[in-house]
């Protein structure tokens, strides 16, 4: 899943708001008229039972360690030192035995929605470790912190948790019983709950979707792939040339106008930027770049890689998937010589 967000606590008129308290804040949610605002909405929109919700709100505790979590996201740091953190030794290892385990689930997800098989597992790789760290927040109460004291994405996390309890009601499942990510991710693909509303499959036909089913996780993320437009047999990015001192200035200029393809390369040629392999003309493109440790390196970005980053908005966390995938490919085709 899984997003890059930034933000701290703070006290505001009584709630936490915009700097880090020392001690737990003394509001709880029932008290806060935002609560009530949302409980009202929820109620009129989707049938819910009032006093169930004041109750699940009354029982849900404000989550400081989320908030500090949200302030210092690992993919922030440096390309070289987050890579490091991501594509070692031990998750090469693990992604090689996990893909052998899973090998039937895997090869069927690739073939029914045309994104690679090392794609999917990098990706549960980068999450959870192939499964082995689904997270420990209480779901709920991650979300009603995010939702009401994080006012930097209050928006994105107050819909959230409403499709998070739209998702219990339709799983039968108790909200507070849910547990995963800092940011209210679940399962063993780290979906949060809209995108498990949306993109979850029922991959071995239980008649559950069901993210901590390894079988049900490998198909959704196949799935989500699919939705956000993932191009099977097409390059996920390419390595640039470092650029001439006289590029810097244009360099900065395609950098800001963000992930999503929007140049052909024969214009990025143009403009003084050379692709290290061959790349057709007319294929659009974006310019990202990295912090090595010799300095910052520049890739053209595709569409696929765009696709990953709707996973998480991070380019580090894209580059790490890309990575890894990579890792995994070249050590299973040893493997199998």
């Amino acid at each position: 899943m899984t997003m890059a967000i930034k933000g701290v606590l703070a006290i505001v008129g009584g709630f936490c708001g915009m700097v880090a308290c020392a001690l737990p804040c003394a509001a709880t949610f029932d008290r806060m008229p935002e609560v009530g605002k949302f409980i009202d909405e929820i109620v009129v929109k989707h049938d819910f039972d009032r006093s169930q919700l004041q109750r699940w709100f009354s029982h849900a505790q404000v989550q400081n360690s989320v908030l500090r979590a949200m302030s210092t996201p690992g993919t922030a740091r440096p390309w070289h030192s987050y890579r490091a953190s991501q594509v070692t030794d031990a998750r090469i290892r693990g992604g090689v035995d996990y893909w052998r385990r899973h090998a039937a689930i895997l090869a069927r997800a690739s073939a029914e929605f045309g994104v690679p098989e090392e794609m999917i597992a990098a990706t549960i790789g980068i999450e959870t470790h192939y499964g082995r760290t689904l997270g420990t927040n209480v779901v709920f109460d991650t979300l009603a912190t995010l939702a009401f004291l994080y006012p930097r994405r209050a928006e994105l996390f107050r819909a959230e948790l409403e499709q998070f309890l739209l998702l219990t009601r339709e799983l039968d499942v108790a909200p507070r019983s849910y547990k995963g990510s800092y940011a209210g991710a679940v399962g063993v693909s780290q979906f949060l709950p809209g995108s498990y509303r949306r993109h979850a499959v029922d991959f071995d036909k239980d008649g559950r979707r069901d993210l901590w089913s390894h079988a049900d996780a490998i198909g959704s993320v196949a799935n989500y792939y699919k939705a956000y437009g993932w191009t099977s047999g097409e390059k996920v990015i390419v390595a640039l040339e470092q650029p001439s001192e006289s590029a810097g200035q244009e360099l900065q200029r395609l950098l800001e106008r963000g992930l999503n393809p929007h140049t052909t390369v024969a214009a990025l040629r143009a403009s003084g930027l050379t692709p290290v392999e061959p790349v057709p003309d007319d294929t659009l493109a974006s310019v990202i770049t990295a912090e090595s440790e010799s300095g910052p390196r520049y890739w053209l970005a595709f569409n696929n890689f765009y696709v990953i980053t709707r996973y998480n908005r991070s380019v580090n966390y894209a580059l790490a998937v890309h990575d890894l995938a990579l890792e995994l490919r070249h050590a299973l085709s040893l493997e199998r010589r």
